[in-house]
């Protein structure tokens, strides 16, 4: 048996014994959840709060690093060339959309990744600013028709989540609006609040206390259903006649491919054992946010349904990352 034959049988029992020990030993020293977008943004919030919720089930610090850039992608290849099953990445819906919104990416966006668990689900919202003098999605779709090419949203890049919402959206309804990116959700708030874009598509949580001042406007809810924290404000599907259309925002975290598999089924359990308790369950759904039970085959499962989905939209809009 040569060299390199010898080391490759040696592996497996090598990797499986570690397996097995960082069962009991996980984690034995500070996890950081790595966030590929700056402080203040959907994701960012969410690591925070679930930094939060682990350090105190696994009795461990989790620290939130923030790794912005290229939508998502320094972050994520940051992950899984490091080899670090104590560097996990808190991700959303730009890990699956960048495998074809980019020519190339450093990374496989499920083959370099062990799933460990989807957390939660929330609904985008489409938001105007009160100068653009719309009260709902026909008004929108109609003013939309007769100004081709007028009216701007605000994204937080050209291939966000954000964006391909909107691009859903325009496709489905028949209409052209113009997308201004800004380099993440903190920003293009501002200034979708500054005037200097007609429309918004952000996540639900984010910008409630906007709607309830009146600086924003709600048009339309991008989930299947209503959402308990705005009853009033019908989803896109009722309030622009427009079957099937979803887009959610979502949250998750995955190790880098090597993570011993113990590891990131005690994380799963811990991240379970969380979004049961009564207490935080009902801080995320009175933030807008949908807890999300699943095994880390479910949450596997789910990445490679959204990253179908999204690539259509990215292939039909025309969509790439500049």
């Amino acid at each position: 048996m040569t060299g390199l034959a010898m080391l490759a049988a040696l592996q497996f029992p090598l990797t499986k014994a570690y397996s097995q020990v960082n069962l009991l030993e996980y984690p034995s020293k500070q996890v950081h959840l790595v966030v590929g977008y700056g402080a203040g943004g959907g994701v960012d919030l969410m690591a925070r709060a679930f930094a939060k919720f682990l350090s105190e089930d696994l009795s461990q610090t989790f620290v939130v690093d923030n790794k912005p850039g290229a939508a998502g992608n320094i972050s994520a290849e940051y992950v899984a060339r490091s080899q670090d099953p104590y560097k996990l990445l808190f991700a959303g819906g730009a890990h699956v959309i960048n495998a074809s919104l980019y020519e190339k990416i450093p990374y496989e966006p499920i083959k370099d990744f062990t799933p460990i668990s989807l957390l939660a689900v929330a609904p985008n919202v489409i938001v105007s600013t009160p100068s653009l003098n719309v009260k709902n999605l026909k008004d929108l779709v109609a003013l939309a028709k007769i100004s081709p090419g007028r009216i701007t949203y605000a994204s937080p890049g050209t291939g966000s989540p954000m964006h391909l919402a909107m691009e859903l959206f325009s496709s489905m309804a028949g209409i052209k609006l113009v997308n201004v990116p800004y380099n993440g959700g903190a920003p293009s708030l501002v200034a979708a609040l500054a005037g200097q874009t007609d429309l918004l598509t952000v996540s639900l949580p984010t910008v409630i206390a906007q709607l309830k001042s009146g600086k924003l406007i709600a048009l339309g809810v991008t989930g299947k259903s209503r959402s308990p924290l705005l009853p009033d404000v019908p989803t896109v599907e009722e309030a622009a006649g427009l079957p099937g259309y979803e887009a959610l925002a979502w949250y998750g975290l995955l190790g880098p491919q090597v993570m011993p598999l113990g590891a990131a089924e005690k994380l799963n359990s811990a991240i379970q054992r969380k979004l049961l308790q009564p207490d935080v369950k009902l801080k995320l759904l009175d933030q807008g946010f949908e807890p999300a039970n699943t095994t880390s085959a479910e949450f596997r499962k789910f990445l490679i349904a959204d990253m179908e989905k999204w690539a259509k939209v990215v292939k039909s809009s025309g969509a790439t990352a500049h």
